[in-house]
């Protein structure tokens, strides 16, 4: 990206739009999005506008993720002067990278031309009142969150520096902080959420019967997920245990949550949201034939929700029964074809059964039409999908495949572990043709010293350099780190034979390797 925002801030049209040539041109590129959004800038710096926003759109729905697309996509609006939609980008370009001083920098020029005060003024107060509260005045500090939480009552940030600053006492005092913002906003979630993190007793009952009634009535998926930190507490667990089973039986009863007069009759997608909800809060206390029984009664009432094969995927998974495990998720994808999120769950689910070519047949759904899904699962740096293969390979007792996934995410793996267990050879003839995702991440650093420099984004480049500094750390690599090392001295114990089968590693280069 620096080649191309050299020659935009150059003038250098025919230079960047050569450079986008040439990487598009390659097959592995052709549809890299950061590429086709600046060639689409600098086509509309050349007055091709047509032309321009179909490459940034492209480009766009090629990499969603990307805050440069994002930039680029505000950059083409505010060209045309649609100021509305050029803040809505930036925002998102934010979202993806919130410390970018140029975004920042352009999104604070346009709300001040467009007079949106508001916002450009949202991030001065946060400011203000971090400071204030550094300086201990807690009193102009409450001031100001309270007229940021005026705004935007559902960020948490807030409400934890608001306690900061009014610094209550007793567990009535800080209740008493959330009750009244709850009656300025009645619709707001976290003034009726976070209660439940401090209450006990007979006030956490009330406060959690509300909040379940409301969420369950509403439908509410990520239900489970949102109480989940709650469940430390054995006396919470077992009060939202009770309660919820009460529904269950009060609403197949009486279609009521509870069987009283002042109770509201509930739709029948209530009965539905709590089979879901106990399903989860079963296969979480470890009771999986409760579990499939709610989960079951759930899929007759709704056969059609996603969702809920999803969960019984993951109870059979938690109850170690890979294979009718990755059948519901199967089933799940076959109900939403397009849906990235089960595709790629139900890939997972299969690598852990052990299908691996059937795996990789529902990853070629969403990968490069004409390349192997495997090769472009790698070129994409897919690590979590290498983990799962080199897991499944290492299970089937295919150690040589299991060992070019662990090399494809990182070649010290490469250079460090053969060495420890004398088969350095085998490795090295073997997978020094593959990729290695982690070492090409610290390499890319290169890239970043002087330009980060030059354009004085210190902290971004600061968090770069501590990212980078721990950057094997990551999950990914230690599980790929872990899987080699099992593999090597699985093999340094027991050398392969003829007999035994060598999976794929020339039985030459293995004796070599040993001699």
């Amino acid at each position: 990206m620096y080649i191309f925002q050299k020659c935009y801030e150059h003038k250098q049209y025919k230079n960047g739009l050569k450079f986008a040539k040439q990487i598009l041109s390659n097959p592995k590129f052709h549809e890299h999005g950061e590429t086709l959004v600046m060639k689409g800038l600098i086509l509309n710096c050349l007055g091709r506008k047509e032309e321009a926003y179909e490459h940034v759109k492209r480009g766009l729905r090629n990499d969603l993720q990307s805050h440069v697309c994002w930039h680029v996509y505000g950059l083409l609006q505010r060209s045309d002067k649609n100021y509305d939609e050029a803040i809505t980008c930036y925002k998102n370009a934010l979202k993806r990278d919130r410390d970018n001083i140029q975004i920042l920098r352009d999104l604070s020029l346009l709300q001040i031309q467009m007079r949106d005060l508001e916002g450009y003024r949202c991030s001065v107060l946060e400011a203000k009142g971090e400071l204030f509260l550094a300086l201990g005045r807690t009193s102009d500090a409450a001031k100001i969150y309270r007229e940021l939480l005026q705004r935007n009552p559902e960020n948490r940030s807030y409400y934890g520096a608001l306690e900061k600053a009014l610094q209550p006492s007793t567990v009535d005092e800080r209740l008493r902080i959330y009750q009244e913002i709850r009656e300025k906003f009645p619709k707001a979630i976290l003034p009726q959420r976070i209660p439940l993190d401090f209450l006990s007793g007979k006030q956490f009952e009330q406060a959690v019967d509300a909040y379940l009634q409301v969420s369950l009535t509403k439908g509410v998926p990520p239900l489970f997920v949102d109480l989940k930190p709650l469940f430390k507490d054995k006396e919470k667990v077992q009060a939202i245990e009770r309660l919820v089973m009460g529904y269950c039986d009060s609403l197949k009863q009486t279609g009521k949550f509870h069987d009283t007069e002042d109770s509201p009759v509930q739709p029948a997608s209530s009965l539905l949201w709590v089979y879901y909800f106990l399903a989860q809060l079963f296969d979480y206390l470890s009771q999986s034939t409760k579990a499939l029984h709610y989960i079951d009664a759930a899929i007759e009432h709704t056969p059609t929700l996603i969702e809920l094969f999803v969960v019984k995927g993951k109870i059979y998974k938690h109850a170690r029964d890979l294979t009718s495990a990755y059948k519901c998720l199967e089933e799940a994808q076959g109900l939403d074809t397009a849906d990235r999120y089960v595709n790629s769950k139900c890939a997972k689910y299969m690598l852990r059964a052990g299908l691996i070519k059937e795996a990789e047949e529902i990853c070629s759904k969403f990968t490069r039409e004409g390349v192997p899904a495997m090769e472009n699962l790698n070129e994409m740096q897919c690590m979590w999908f290498q983990n799962e293969c080199a897991q499944a390979y290492r299970k089937l007792a295919k150690y040589g495949e299991a060992l070019k996934k662990c090399h494809e995410i990182d070649r010290v793996l490469l250079q460090i572990l053969p060495s420890c267990f004398n088969i350095g050879g085998l490795v090295k003839e073997c997978y020094i043709s593959f990729g290695q995702h982690f070492s090409e991440i610290l390499e890319d650093q290169f890239d970043f010293h002087t330009y980060c420099l030059r354009k004085l984004t210190l902290r971004s480049y600061v968090g770069l350099l501590r990212l980078e500094d721990v950057l094997r750390s990551h999950e990914f690599y230690f599980r790929a780190a872990r899987c080699a090392i099992e593999v090597y001295l699985h093999l340094h114990d027991h050398p392969l034979t003829e007999e035994n089968g060598i999976d794929r590693i020339d039985l030459v280069v293995y004796k070599r390797a040993f001699a």
